[in-house]
């Protein structure tokens, strides 16, 4: 008994340089695997994180992140540490941020809703990315409202719950462990990233998600509480900033500003000490006033 024990420590032991070289080598930068709870993780590269949920049949992976070597650096981590096979990848946003790494997955079936697959492919297409890397990138199946996988007596529900980042984005929701990945519908104490994005919508869509009864709700960025049940407080802060930017830019709207004339005027002095305020502020002040005066459909 004690040779055997003795053998199982010896074999971790010469694992752990070998891992820590690989992990050392990612030229990905900083990455981690993490539990959130038994048979949920996420893995995250710098401040992109990506979902996977682990049944006895497989995994399934929300976003693969923003480049080839980090959708590799997140199978190596699943190889090692879940060993157990990836059966579908699940894609919400269609930015390369979210889908460079759907080349890490090319032997995967890939699954995203149908208005996600329209703009992943019009962005390579402007992008003039080769046939072989769009075939790779692109959903094998697609979806219009929801899709329901039953994997190792887990079902697991792909949503759409309408505009929100993008017109395109699908979160994953586990009935039985009472935990939803929201991809980019949810910065965790960051501000949002609205480019493409329709912020009277997202509110929307965050209402649907409180109608799921979740009691876990895994962001794309951002940090995850030691005690995963706090997701829900940082999700009550991201939607109270949708609802100051809404507020804020309706106020101008009211007194007749123009949409430069708001751009030049709003600020939210609660939040411009975070990441993305700067580089966003003004490009969420033109969203909100577009849709709020018609302008964006």
């Amino acid at each position: 008994m004690q040779k055997s024990i003795l053998g199982l420590v010896i074999a971790l032991l010469c694992c752990v340089p070998a891992l820590s070289q690989q992990v050392q080598r990612n030229p990905v930068g900083q990455t981690a695997l993490r539990q959130i709870i038994p048979g949920h993780y996420v893995f995250s590269s710098g401040t992109f994180n990506s979902g996977i949920i682990v049944t006895s049949e497989g995994v399934v992976v929300l976003d693969a992140l923003n480049s080839e070597a980090a959708g590799r650096a997140e199978r190596d981590a699943i190889a090692n540490m879940i060993r157990q096979p990836v059966r579908a990848l699940v894609s919400s946003t269609f930015h390369n941020n979210y889908t460079k790494g759907n080349l890490a997955f090319a032997d995967v079936w890939k699954i995203g809703h149908e208005n996600y697959r329209t703009d992943l492919l019009q962005l390579m297409q402007r992008e003039k990315v080769s046939a072989e890397e769009q075939k790779a990138r692109l959903p094998d199946q697609t979806f219009r409202d929801r899709v329901t996988l039953h994997l190792g007596g887990k079902e697991i529900q792909i949503l759409y719950v309408g505009r929100a980042h993008t017109r395109g984005d699908s979160i994953i929701y586990v009935p039985q462990d009472r935990i939803v990945y929201l991809s980019e519908l949810f910065f965790a104490d960051q501000f949002l990233y609205i480019d493409d994005g329709y912020g009277l919508d997202w509110l929307k869509a965050l209402d649907a998600v409180e109608g799921l009864g979740a009691e876990i709700f895994v962001p794309a960025h951002g940090p995850i509480p030691a005690d995963p049940r706090e997701t829900r407080q940082g999700l009550v802060r991201f939607r109270q900033m949708l609802v100051d930017i809404r507020d804020a830019v309706q106020k101008e709207i009211a007194r007749g500003a123009t949409e430069d004339q708001a751009v030049a005027t709003v600020r939210w002095p609660q939040y411009e000490k975070m990441q993305a305020y700067n580089a966003q502020r003004e490009v969420a002040v033109r969203r909100f006033y577009r849709q709020l005066t018609g302008a964006l459909p």
